[in-house]
């Protein structure tokens, strides 16, 4: 999903990379494996919305994105 919503997108080849781990992460984390699950979207949509305020950390990326999206289980 993130690589459809960054197939036009101006970012270099280390943004894209960063993003991406971010957002495996976070699908790792909250346990969502099927990638048709509507909620990839979301996560997909909110790791790039994180990444343009120019965080670099894929983790704190991850970990943010999961935060603002009230995703946590408390055990990050």
């Amino acid at each position: 999903m993130l690589q459809q919503l960054l197939q036009n997108s101006p970012l270099g080849p280390e943004e894209i990379t960063r993003l991406s781990t971010a957002y495996k992460q976070a699908l790792r984390t909250i346990g969502v494996q099927d990638r048709n699950d509507p909620l990839t979207e979301l996560i997909a949509r909110k790791i790039i919305e994180i990444g343009q305020t120019g965080l670099k950390d894929p983790v704190k990326i991850c970990v943010r994105a999961i935060e603002e999206l009230r995703l946590s289980n408390g055990q990050l």
